[in-house]
């Protein structure tokens, strides 16, 4: 796969932008203001090159008991614009979220047979030369999961994480709460801003850390960014991001936000998402 950024000013406009609409902190979220531009750059660098690809996502609510709708959305539109590009890209999840991730790819055209339940390590014999995680919780200081409230939820989040502290593949972290596996590069940074949930965030760092607003608006944005490395469209049309929405919600899943089954995600209706999906495309098209 070939899909390195050139290093041009048009560049760095393109990045400003694209972390101005993904990643400016406009949503609340504190985390989303800590992107650096330059990660977009070096995510991309990151990819260059690496054939197999696991993109590790699903977010478990046990209170709605189903999984939230930030993630799977933003997971399976990076991972199918990387097999676009003839990466062997492979979504991995646990089995408290497999079914909805496995709706929300058939909404998207996204072969179910990449999609797998890797909970006690069942990788198979794929061998990913890189990972991707985006909106999968990772563990605290203490080895426990919590979610945003502060809740130890442990039970509920099979250890996924263990792969990114192998140290023999590198890491992309995408999320947007700072619990987040990957973020943990920013720790620092997050529990001075964050104190009252320092004991919260997650510790395993990422070669490239990307906090973001949203945590599939991350997955969009580097599927942009990629779309305008190659000159062609890899991300979702309008009708594929409301027909995953609708297939997570008619599986159950929830808006993590309002633990309801809505379509919407962190609070934000579906207007909201279309939008950021038309600015990116917009944005990665102006520069082709």
């Amino acid at each position: 796969m070939s899909a390195a950024p050139v290093g041009s000013s048009a560049d760095s406009i393109f990045f400003d932008k694209l972390t101005e609409l993904v990643a400016s902190g406009t949503t609340g979220r504190i985390p989303g203001g800590l992107c650096a531009p330059d990660a977009w750059r070096r995510a991309l660098s990151l990819i260059e090159g690496k054939q197999k690809i696991a993109v590790v996502s699903g977010f478990y609510v046990p209170d709605a008991r189903a999984p939230e709708t930030d993630g799977p959305m933003g997971s399976l539109v990076l991972a199918r614009a990387l097999r676009a590009l003839g990466c062997d890209a492979r979504l991995w999840t646990d089995s408290l979220c497999l079914d909805a991730m496995q709706a929300c790819g058939g909404a998207l055209g996204f072969p179910e047979k990449f999609i797998s339940d890797i909970t006690n390590e069942k990788s198979g014999d794929f061998e990913p030369n890189l990972l991707i995680y985006l909106e999968r919780l990772g563990r605290a200081r203490d080895g426990a999961y919590y979610n945003m409230r502060g809740e130890d939820i442990s039970q509920w989040t099979p250890d996924l994480d263990s792969f990114a502290l192998s140290g023999t593949v590198p890491v992309i972290g995408i999320g947007d709460g700072g619990n987040e596996v990957g973020m943990g590069s920013l720790f620092s940074r997050l529990s001075e801003i964050m104190p009252a949930y320092s004991s919260c965030l997650c510790v395993i760092p990422s070669d490239v850390c990307m906090p973001v607003d949203v945590s599939n608006w991350g997955g969009y944005a580097l599927a942009a960014a990629l779309s305008r490395s190659c000159g062609r469209w890899l991300g979702q049309t309008e009708e594929e991001e409301l027909g995953m929405l609708e297939a997570l919600c008619a599986r159950g899943a929830v808006d993590g936000v309002s633990k309801q089954r809505l379509l919407s995600v962190d609070g934000l209706g579906s207007d909201v998402h279309l939008q950021i999906r038309n600015e990116l495309q917009a944005l990665s098209e102006a520069l082709f």
